[in-house]
């Protein structure tokens, strides 16, 4: 293998190292979001919300 075919595999790791972090990093954010979103519609948030909002819904209509 020839010193340029190294230098560009290793640079293609790096890469490939650096958009999987990337990756992970927009995963966690997501997560986060739809948590803290579940979170504020089942009411156990502490954001200011208004009267009713989050509160029990009965289905049993």
């Amino acid at each position: 293998m020839d010193m340029m075919a190294m230098v560009s595999s290793m640079l293609a790791m790096k890469a490939a190292g650096t958009q999987g972090q990337i990756a992970a990093s927009f995963i966690k954010q997501n997560a986060d979001a739809e948590k803290s979103a579940v979170m504020t519609l089942l009411g156990q948030n502490s954001a200011n919300l208004g009267a009713g909002v989050g509160g029990n819904l009965d289905v049993s209509a």
